[in-house]
């Protein structure tokens, strides 16, 4: 019997074997046409947890017949990486390939922390792979950044999910002789949270807790039955991480202080990015508060900006801070709809043409055309507003901003209508 677990049994070992990568494995996809041609260059993996990034960096290192180092960034500090550069210097000049450094969870690592890899991927001693579950815009830095490919690697679909689902019983199956089958797969895809590894964890966990006594069909229910009893013993980084910002970024929508502080805390305990929390209330801000109270935009940037400056322990204090102010203030989400509209409109509509009279003339031909002729300048005109039409015709009388009903943009309504009348009513 192999007493590997599962997850490691069944971790693909060619790029035929990925599921759920197809734009980048499949038979036109990027990294086999890269494999091919034999020109790799430094690559960011980003993506949901696990998709495949870890296992994609180490086919890669197979296939191109090049020396796989790996450091985390979570427990790896700047001497790690300095001594890893050091032992692929050597293993360049005696292969002539250079060797591949894996960095899972990149986003971890500070500046000064990618500084230490910049010298070394110019120099061509080592080629990166970084595996990241955050927006490398925000996370890598751009010097770093410039002299990557990103790699986006999708989230599984639920179909991808069935499948693997089958294929980890069929394996458990073959190991174990047992001759268990899937009544249902549900509870078992909604678990795994789209995380291909944690789904055969969750199978192995089940099928062992079953398999003396003598049950071959499993259903929802006694998946349920046996991972609420186990939740914490896998729920680590993948669903959790989701799950607990979720209910952190909900308790701050629905103006619950205490909630918003107890989820934050959870987060910190848990050991969650600072910087990923800061991100998300600055987008809480503009997303759920708006108009409504325009200074929270302007304290949840200050407060990102704050905890890159001080860092833990103490950004908690500033963290803490900024959610209760953003769980009190009034809540808005008409900007919010407005953009969205607009788009959706845009996508429907297509390139409506600028009417002339906003229209640039910079040359005398243009001019001639009457672009620009009849525009008015609203700072020439009392109050600094002129009534002029910024649609085009075909769909002038638009309204894609409806002020919500709060103090702030209460008043927003009423000069509205007194610059416009009833015009945006409609």
């Amino acid at each position: 019997m192999n007493n590997s677990p599962l997850a490691e049994i069944l971790r693909p070992k060619t790029l035929d074997d990925v599921l759920g990568q197809e734009h980048l494995t499949g038979k036109n996809g990027t990294i086999r046409k890269m494999l091919e041609n034999d020109t790799l260059n430094s690559l960011i993996f980003w993506g949901p947890p696990g998709t495949g990034k870890t296992t994609l960096a180490e086919i890669i290192s197979e296939k191109s017949g090049r020396k796989f180092y790996k450091l985390s960034a979570v427990s790896s500090g700047v001497k790690d990486v300095r001594d890893v550069i050091d032992e692929a210097k050597k293993q360049n000049l005696f292969s002539g390939k250079s060797p591949i450094l894996f960095i899972d969870e990149i986003h971890r690592f500070n500046k000064s922390q990618q500084d230490s890899l910049l010298h070394a991927v110019e120099k061509g001693w080592i080629v990166l792979i970084g595996a990241t579950t955050e927006n490398p815009s925000f996370e890598v830095v751009s010097a770093l950044l410039s002299r990557s490919q990103v790699y986006i690697l999708k989230a599984l679909t639920f179909e991808k999910l069935e499948e693997l689902a089958d294929i980890s019983v069929s394996k458990y199956n073959e190991i174990n002789k047992t001759k268990f089958s899937l009544e249902e797969k549900e509870a078992f895809i909604q678990y795994s949270g789209g995380d291909a590894r944690k789904l055969i964890n969750s199978v192995e966990l089940v099928l062992n807790q079953f398999k003396s006594a003598k049950k071959n069909k499993i259903s929802n229910k006694d998946v349920l039955s046996v991972l609420q009893e186990n939740m914490a013993l896998y729920d680590k980084n993948g669903e959790q991480h989701y799950d607990i910002i979720s209910a952190f970024i909900k308790s701050m929508r629905g103006s619950d202080p205490n909630g918003a502080v107890y989820w934050l805390a959870r987060m910190l305990v848990g050991g969650e990015d600072i910087k990923f929390i800061a991100r998300r209330m600055v987008i809480l801000a503009a997303e759920d508060i708006g108009l409504a109270n325009p200074n929270a935009l302007v304290m949840a940037n200050n407060c990102f900006q704050a905890i890159n400056v001080i860092g833990n322990p103490e950004a908690r204090i500033i963290l803490s801070e900024t959610a209760v102010y953003l769980a009190v203030s009034p809540k808005s989400n008409s900007t919010y709809n407005a953009i969205n509209e607009a788009m959706a409109f845009v996508r429907k509509t297509g390139d409506l043409p600028v009417p002339l009279h906003l229209r640039n003339a910079p040359t005398k031909l243009m001019k001639d055309l009457d672009y620009g002729k009849d525009y008015q300048y609203a700072h020439s005109y009392q109050g600094n507003f002129v009534d002029l039409e910024f649609l085009p015709d075909e769909i002038k009388g638009t309204a894609f901003y409806k002020p919500s009903n709060n103090s702030t943009e209460k008043k927003i309504h009423e000069q509205m209508k007194e610059k416009w009348g009833n015009k945006y009513d409609r």
